[in-house]
């Protein structure tokens, strides 16, 4: 009886082998998630099942990235509760790496530093949560406290207390703020919920000296500025 099994491929179809030769980035992402699958099934290969989960997922990583380890486990045949922690521990390394890279910048200067910042926090959230972006005056990112979360809502929106905004931002000595929020829709563009809100805490911050510099919704890779749009 024939198998598909990886141990039957030519050595420099593996995927581990053709790493070591190769280097990782000649890898493609199915080749990648096998190596962290490790084994498939008595008729699939381990890329075989990887090929199945990002095409459910319609071979977007950042997709995959979003999804529970349940969610892994319903969307390819092989897929063991092991295997979907192994997955999202990997994952969950590279936003990290991310996010440490983005804290790299000390002084926002535009709208795409403040993303690249406060973008691996929410780009895989399923819900929408509201982050600030605490700043001295010279606009450079709080050391000890540079994102601070302020709520956490469902998929549709969340609720902000604005008094919980300046209460963060007072306790950290922050001199400016960047808002941002995140749309799981995918769909950066501002409600009419979103403009209110943003006036609102606007004017509160010039009543308190604190300066409201921006405010970037996150929608995957994409973002809005308020500040760029002259919404500000």
């Amino acid at each position: 009886m024939e198998t598909s099994g990886i141990k039957t491929w030519a050595e420099a179809d593996r995927p581990r082998e053709k790493l070591l030769k190769l280097g990782r980035h000649n890898l493609t992402d199915s080749e990648l998630l096998a190596i962290l699958i490790r084994t498939g099934t008595k008729n699939f290969s381990a890329v075989d099942v990887a090929k199945k989960l990002l095409a459910s997922c319609n071979n977007d990583i950042t997709e995959l990235s979003k999804l529970s380890v349940k969610d892994l486990m319903k969307r390819s045949k092989g897929m063991g509760e092991v295997k979907a922690i192994t997955i999202i521990a990997a994952l969950e390394m590279g936003r990290r790496r991310r996010e440490a890279e983005g804290l790299k910048k000390k002084t926002i200067t535009t709208s795409q530093d403040a993303f690249e910042i406060l973008q691996p926090k929410m780009a895989d959230l399923r819900h929408e949560e509201f982050f600030v972006l605490m700043l001295n005056r010279g606009n450079d990112v709080l050391k000890d406290h540079p994102v601070e979360k302020i709520s956490k809502g469902g998929i549709a929106g969340t609720v902000v207390d604005p008094k919980l905004i300046f209460k963060a931002a007072l306790e950290h000595n922050a001199s400016g703020i960047i808002l941002s929020h995140n749309h799981p829709s995918g769909n950066p563009k501002p409600s009419p919920e979103d403009l209110k809100l943003t006036k609102k805490i606007k004017e509160a911050g010039m009543l308190m000296e604190i300066s409201v510099l921006d405010h970037i919704i996150v929608a995957g890779e994409k973002y809005f500025s308020f500040a760029d749009e002259g919404l500000l």
